[in-house]
């Protein structure tokens, strides 16, 4: 499985197998790897305290509550001695900064792109991840430091950094990486699309009848949308949206004259490539507008044109437990997100100085969060060339599979049939999103034994056929109740507006809860059979998101257990009325009973190591970041646990410290698919405990959200994630191995054995997994 053993102990492969190959500190080229960065909000657990601030206090004495397990005391646990005496795991050398590891997902990211041997048009996929990535990263995570400093908080996270340290570092990381990438797209990716006769050419290199054509187009089609905003003591400085690509113009009436600034933004819903000359030949919109600014200027002299794009701060969130109604506190963050603090400015070098400093000067911007850089400033839209048909330039293409025991469903049975005959496992996007979960709750809403449909939403399509089927099953007058988390950032206003239309046809809808996000991705059906009810539920690691779940690789299970059932009726009834259990029969809930169950089958697992048994866990997940379970952790490899971490992204903890962590690994797996189901697997003493559910090992997912984690008890489905982690901890294409001060190391195979691709075995094995 990987360097250590395979999931019954025995030996399975040894070191020679994954070599990792050390990425050279200033090129990056073996640096980076990475696919999206999932959009995930953070949540706002109190009145007037952000969730940056609430991150970097100290953990409460709550944190490490647990009860004894399996005769374990929490003092035998916490005071594992080493070498003769105890190890403060408080000390901030043992933790990673969150921000730094961040950024270390976002070098892999971009690493694809820089990666040769992937197809072109991958590679260009991927430098416009890697700018949606830093976006989101700069509104979300230095946003917040911003808002910290201003504050005057000066609270230490976990490392020992303070606001103000992490902000300086970051800038100055995150600097590094743009000129990365901008490098990248200049001296490798534009050239190669050259050499495939894909051009993108400056407006200068057009020939005189092109530009002529153009500057037609330009005056019919794009200057009747464009609006020049000047700054002078007439009119103020013109509000620049969030992540606009706007160009700054110097213009003078008369030579003597000081020249005018005015801002011309280049608008986003005109087609950013513009083909000339056939279909492979592209100018840049911004490229066009420049050349033709004299239409818009006419009469003044032309002095100078700079690009520039800013990016503001997304932690606008009010106060939940003050606001009267929720909905128009939503629509007023909305609202407010548009004239947030700037966060950054991206500029083209060599601005002239008025230029640079009227925009440092009305945004509120330090120098430090200037970022002057060569080549494009937005490389979002590149992905337009994804587009095109060159199969020569990219993967080939995936269609999800039908997964085999639905697929064999008769004419004559249900896809509750087949569930209550025994549990189904499905893996996006192996599986067919369409041909199951889709499925399932399509087929409630259309049979007459359904009685009642409940299900929560975090994120879904803007045109989704889950929402549709809510509505269809109200219309059959089935019961249907909707948990539609409002506070889903950057999902808001479409979650708003499906709320409101299933609010017009009757459904029962609650707009998420005081104090909590709800992060949980559970659906409930209640059918009539045999003069009783049963009850079917789904509970997932990803959205009910049709297109996400073409690109994110999630897990779903399907099933009839009536504990399950009884658990996702009590979660519904806290949603939609105000009470919450803390008792569950099976499920592992935030903010209940969830972190206290994790710390106990850690601890159940150190115990045994103490007590001379084998021990090991291999966890999933997209970012740990937890304090007090890294703790737990630690503790348990001291104690001589084997574990195994896959962590896509932030990642605290520091594996490989002697004396401390010394049996840890941490592994991260990028590449084509978004890896993004979280997976939990305990050794028990060989009894295999495994879950799957929506939490991250974080602070804020335990703690500050509603969330959802099932066991999976069903001795196939068990060997299937089995497999699953195996196939992951063998791979030699996509995963890179964390070293002890938070760098990583790509897996290569070695050079008498063919590389393993996990995604492509997991696409070759769709049609078979999931069968037993």
């Amino acid at each position: 499985m990987n360097e250590r053993e395979s999931f019954d102990g025995t030996d399975q492969r040894d070191n020679e197998t994954d070599q990792p190959v050390t990425e050279p500190p200033d090129t990056g080229a073996d640096d980076p790897e990475g696919v999206p960065n999932e959009t995930e909000p953070s949540t706002r657990p109190t009145s007037g305290t952000n969730e940056t601030e609430l991150e970097y206090r100290s953990i409460s004495a709550d944190s490490e509550r647990t009860a004894a397990t399996n005769g374990t005391s929490v003092a035998d646990v916490e005071s594992i001695p080493v070498d003769g005496s105890e190890v403060d795991l408080s000390d901030p050398t043992y933790y990673l900064n969150r921000e730094h590891s961040e950024l270390a997902f976002q070098r892999r990211v971009l690493f694809e792109a820089l990666d040769d041997e992937n197809p072109l048009l991958e590679r260009v996929k991927f430098l416009a991840i890697f700018t949606t990535n830093m976006d989101e990263f700069f509104r979300k995570r230095v946003g917040g430091l911003k808002q910290q400093i201003a504050a005057g908080i000066t609270t230490k996270t976990p490392d020992g950094k303070t606001p103000t340290e992490q902000w300086v570092e970051v800038l100055e990381e995150s600097r590094s990486l743009f000129e990365l990438q901008s490098r990248c797209y200049r001296e490798e990716i534009r050239p190669a699309l050259e050499e495939n006769d894909i051009r993108i050419v400056d407006h200068e290199a057009l020939s005189p009848e092109t530009q002529t054509r153009l500057r037609e187009r330009f005056e019919s089609s794009i200057l009747p949308t464009l609006t020049p905003l000047t700054f002078d003591p007439a009119h103020p400085f013109p509000f620049i949206s969030n992540q606009s690509l706007s160009l700054a113009v110097l213009t003078r009436e008369h030579p003597d004259a000081e020249p005018t600034f005015s801002r011309v933004k280049i608008p986003r819903n005109q087609v950013r490539l513009l083909a000339v000359d056939g279909e492979t030949r592209y100018v840049p919109l911004e490229s066009v507008v420049r050349a033709n600014l004299d239409l818009l200027f006419p009469n003044v002299e032309l002095v100078e044109t700079v690009l520039f794009r800013v990016t503001r701060n997304a932690e606008v969130r009010r106060n939940e437990e003050v606001a009267e109604d929720l909905i128009e506190m939503i629509e007023e963050v909305i609202e407010e997100r548009r004239f947030a603090t700037a966060v950054r400015l991206e500029i083209e070098p060599d601005a002239p100085d008025q230029i640079r400093d009227i925009l440092t000067e009305q945004l509120g911007l330090d120098d430090r969060e200037v970022f002057e850089l060569e080549g494009r400033l937005d490389y979002r839209d590149l992905s337009e060339l994804t587009a095109l048909e060159r199969p020569d330039l990219q993967l080939p293409d995936w269609t999800p599979q039908p997964h085999p025991r639905l697929e064999a469903c008769s004419d004559e049975s249900t896809i509750f049939d087949v569930i209550r005959d025994r549990d189904i496992l499905v893996h996006h996007p192996y599986h067919s999103f369409e041909g199951t979960v889709q499925r399932f709750l399509q087929a409630a809403a259309n049979d007459p034994d359904v009685l009642a449909i409940k299900a929560a939403i975090y994120r879904t399509a803007s045109d989704s056929r889950i929402i549709e089927s809510l509505l269809e099953a109200a219309r059959n007058g089935k019961q249907v109740a909707v948990m539609v988390e409002l506070k889903a950032r950057f999902d808001e206003k479409n979650n708003l507006e499906w709320a409101k239309k299933l609010e017009e046809q009757g459904i029962h809808v609650a707009y998420g809860t005081i104090g909590y996000k709800t992060h949980a991705k559970t659906s409930l059906v209640v059918r009539r059979e045999d003069d009783s009810v049963r009850l079917y539920s789904h509970i997932g690691t990803g959205n009910y998101h049709s297109e996400t779940a073409k690109r994110y690789e999630d897990l779903g299970l399907l099933t009839a257990d009536r504990d399950i059932g009884q658990d996702l009726a009590s979660l519904f009834n806290y949603f939609t009325g105000h009470s919450m259990s803390q008792e569950y029969r099976k499920l592992l809930v935030a903010p209940g009973n969830m972190r206290e169950r994790f710390t106990s089958l850690i601890r159940a697992e150190t115990q045994r190591a103490l007590n001379g048994n084998d021990a090991r866990i291999v966890a999933k997940m997209n970012r740990l970041e937890d304090p007090a379970l890294i703790r737990e952790l630690y503790r348990a490899s001291i104690a001589g646990v084997d574990i195994d971490l896959i962590v896509r992204g932030i990642c605290r903890l520091r594996p490989g410290i002697d004396g401390v962590s010394e049996t840890i690994t941490v592994q991260s797996i990028v590449g084509r698919f978004l890896e993004h189901s979280r997976i939990f697997y305990f050794r028990a003493d060989g009894a295999d405990r495994y879950y799957i559910g929506s939490a991250d090992w974080m602070s804020r997912n335990l703690d500050s959200r509603v969330e959802t984690v099932t066991p999976i008890e069903a001795p196939q489905l068990q060997t299937g994630l089995r497999e699953i982690l195996e196939t992951l901890l063998c791979d030699t294409a996509n995963r890179w191995v964390m070293q002890s001060d938070g760098s990583y190391e790509r897996c290569r195979p070695s050079t008498d054995e063919p590389s393993e691709d996990a995604h492509e075995t997991f696409m070759r094995l769709a049609g078979i997994t999931g069968s037993r």
